[in-house]
């Protein structure tokens, strides 16, 4: 099959995919090619997108994934779409929970009000809506509590592809270093969502 066929076929595959993005495996098997054959598409189509600047889109990867994304150099354009009120920052608290969920994960909201010495409700409540956690099993034992963990809109949200990429910090801290350590992980996730 032609090389401009094949680049329509992995376009189709990704715009249909939309925000769950597919991996090289799942292109592959569904264009039945090689995962070499696949890669070397991804970054033809990429370099397509980026070198004509009449194409708004581009090809990111997040989470081991591929997908269909806009060019951040015209954001300024989507903004003004999409302004909205209801489009804003995390509160302290739920980036307090955030931080919780992504590094302890799965974790149950008892845990995390353990930590936080305060509910937690409300912020798991945003935290779903937004998409950014989920409920990812049940804890063993009785009442067998919801256990939480992020999405990989988390990961999109914050441009990370995996969660390793998440800033370390030390694995024994007592509960004042880890506000500390939180407080500096906040900064940053607030820098990137002012950008």
């Amino acid at each position: 099959m032609e090389e401009a066929k094949l680049l329509g076929i992995l376009e189709c595959l990704l715009f249909a995919a939309g925000d769950e993005g597919l991996s090289v495996v799942q292109i592959s098997a569904a264009m039945d090619i090689s995962e070499l054959e696949t890669v070397t598409l991804i970054d033809k189509l990429k370099e397509m997108y980026d070198y004509d600047t009449s194409r708004g889109i581009t090809i990111i990867e997040l989470a081991e994934t591929y997908q269909l994304a806009t060019k951040k150099e015209l954001s300024d354009y989507l903004k003004k779409l999409v302004e909205n009120p209801s489009v804003s920052t995390l509160s302290q608290a739920s980036l307090e929970t955030l931080a919780i969920i992504s590094y302890k994960q799965p974790i149950t909201r008892q845990e995390i009000e353990q930590i936080r010495g305060v509910k937690t409700e409300r912020p798991i409540h945003t935290l779903l809506s937004k998409g950014l956690i989920m409920e990812v099993g049940r804890a063993e034992g009785t009442g067998r509590a919801k256990l939480y963990g992020t999405t990989n809109e988390f990961l999109d949200y914050f441009g990370l592809k995996n969660l390793q990429e998440l800033p370390e910090i030390p694995t024994k801290l007592e509960e004042d270093e880890f506000q500390d350590e939180t407080d500096l992980f906040f900064e940053k996730f607030n820098e990137h969502i002012e950008k």
